[in-house]
This record gives structure tokens, C-alpha cells and sequence, in this order.
């Protein structure tokens, strides 16, 4: 294959995953290790970066009998249709999807479809798509996709320089103050928990800002619209941890008995979702702004739950 300019400049990993759909990720990191996959004639590092004009040899692969004729396993059809219903925007440049609560971005660990593998087995006329940045498997809302690799390194670039401005929904065990509260506090994702792998918050990570505002207030909970300049790993779910008032439904960093509770009134999930983002296209100079309703299964939960008696003890 000849590299185009659609494709220049990727990682030649994430390349041949989109080359070879279907066939799982240790194989394919198997070929790159045994150097059977060359690009111009040489041996290749998962991590290089793909030339215009390079020419890339990659072997035979031998698919399994549950791939279809396109070397690719089958979408399943619920998938497909869930994936076809969550598109909120599309244009030339970008898709806006609107990504349900449970779909991880990304294939792997025994998953054999993410988000974006899905999305390029159904849509496979497009020649390259690309996620913009991620969500957590169990936060919904607003993700964007890239359909041009200058699209996506523009929108990258932003990222980098703060310039994306990304907004969520989320229930908290407990109340917030009035006004702004920030949190800037370091996160490592080195730490363990029993086994699993966790996020805290240490001095010696990275840095990490969250703005927490409350929306409305509820019998023991709070729902809080937070603001993040920083996208890292549970940023969101730790931070709020770190500030006593967990988020709803989180059986990672959250409140035992206030998630027995909440499932009692129907919350069977992480209660995050991404509602907002917006951008400055520094190409253009057009305001892009997408944004994506509370599921209705959030809006369940908050319709049962009880507002406070504001004006008790304060005869």
C-alpha cells in the first residue's frame, strides 16, 4: 500500500487497525515485533509516524470463520442501529455523536467492537475516521469524531492549548457550595485498589482542573454542571471524590449506600454526561457548539428525586 494523504502522518499501529479490521490488536502488534510488517523496505515501530508517498507491505492475514468477507468481524445489528440513532451532527470535516452510557471508545480487553470500530465497519465509504478525544465507557454525551486528518490535528491542537471547551452533567452524593469551585489538584493513575487499577489524587501527577457550579439542589444530592480544562483519565469522577461529594452511581470512587439508594429510584448507571462542547474553529473563525440532552433515564432519576424544604428552620 501507498500512504496518502489521508493517512499521513498516523501512527502506523493505529494504521494497520484500520487496515485490518477485525483481527485483534495482539496479532497485529505480534506482526510489528516479528517484522513482518515494512514500511519502505525497513522493519517499523508501532509509534512511527506514517510518510506521504511510503510504501507499506503488510502480510496475508488469515481471518477467522465468525469474520465476514470483508476481513472484519460482523457488526451486530443492534450496534449498528444504536450507533445510527446517536449521530447528532455531520458535515465534511466532523461527526458529533451523542455516545451511550456502557460503549467504550475503543475495542480491546475482550471487547471485540469500541465505538470507533463500529463506526468504521458501518460507515466503511469513509476512508478515515478518527476520535477527537475520548470518553470513559461509562459516560455518555457529546464525542466528536474527526472524517479529515487535518481536521483532526487542528482540533488536537486546540485541545492542547485549552482551547476546547468541554461541559458535563453530573449528580453528587451531597450539596455544593454557592458559586464556582474549582479543583486543581494533581492526578497519577499508577495507583491499585484490590487488584484494579485506580486513579487518586497525588502531587506527583499530573495537572488536572475541574469547576464545579450547582444547577439544583435535591434531598442529598446536587446536580452540578462541571467545567474541565484538562481531560484526564476519571478527572471528573476523582475530583469530586476529592471533594467529599462522589458522583452518582459511581462504583468505582463513589458512596456505597448513596448508590443503593439511588438504585432504588431507578439509576442503573454512571450518572456524567458530557452535555456541552464548543470550540473556535482557528481555521474559519466559526463558533462550533455541540450539545446533547440528559438521557431519559437521568431525567428519571431527577424527576423522582426530592427537593429540599428550603424554608425549614428558617421561621
Amino acid at each position: 500500500m501507498t500512504i496518502d494523504e489521508h493517512a499521513a502522518g498516523q501512527r502506523l499501529d493505529n494504521f494497520l487497525l484500520r487496515e485490518l479490521k477485525g483481527v485483534p490488536r495482539t496479532r497485529i502488534y505480534r506482526l510489528l515485533r516479528k517484522g513482518e510488517v515494512r514500511v519502505d523496505g525497513r522493519r517499523a515501530n508501532p509509534a512511527d509516524r506514517l510518510e506521504p508517498g511510503a510504501r507499506i507491505r503488510i502480510p496475508p492475514v488469515r481471518m477467522t470463520p465468525s469474520d465476514n468477507g470483508n476481513g472484519a468481524a460482523n457488526l451486530p445489528d443492534g450496534l449498528a442501529q444504536q450507533l445510527r440513532t446517536c449521530i447528532l451532527h455531520e458535515d465534511k470535516e466532523l461527526l458529533a455523536l451523542n455516545k451511550p452510557s456502557g460503549l467504550a471508545v475503543h475495542g480491546g480487553s475482550g471487547l471485540r467492537f469500541g465505538l470507533i470500530e463500529a463506526l468504521r465497519q458501518l460507515r466503511p465509504e469513509d476512508r478515515f475516521l478518527e476520535l477527537v478525544h475520548r470518553l470513559d465507557r461509562e459516560t455518555s454525551g457529546v464525542l466528536l469524531v474527526a472524517r479529515r486528518r487535518s481536521t483532526l490535528r487542528r482540533l488536537h491542537a486546540l485541545i492542547r492549548d485549552g482551547m476546547m471547551e468541554k461541559r458535563y452533567l453530573a449528580l453528587l452524593v451531597g450539596q455544593l457550595p454557592r458559586g464556582p469551585v474549582p479543583v486543581e489538584a494533581a492526578l497519577d493513575r499508577s495507583a491499585r485498589r484490590g487488584g484494579e487499577r485506580m486513579v487518586q489524587v497525588d502531587a506527583s501527577g499530573k495537572a488536572s482542573r475541574s469547576v464545579f457550579r450547582c444547577l439544583e439542589r435535591y434531598d442529598g444530592y446536587c446536580l452540578a454542571e462541571v467545567d474541565i480544562s484538562t481531560g484526564r483519565t476519571h478527572q471528573i469522577r476523582v475530583h469530586a471524590e476529592h471533594l467529599g461529594l462522589p458522583v452518582a452511581g459511581d462504583e468505582r470512587y463513589g458512596d456505597r449506600a448513596a448508590n443503593r439508594q439511588l438504585r432504588g429510584l431507578g439509576l442503573k448507571r454512571l450518572f456524567l454526561h458530557a452535555h456541552r462542547l464548543s470550540f473556535t474553529d482557528p481555521e474559519t473563525g466559526e463558533n462550533r457548539m455541540f450539545s446533547a440532552e440528559l438521557s431519559p433515564d437521568l431525567r428519571d432519576v431527577i424527576d423522582r428525586l426530592q427537593a429540599p424544604d428550603m424554608e425549614k428552620g428558617n421561621d
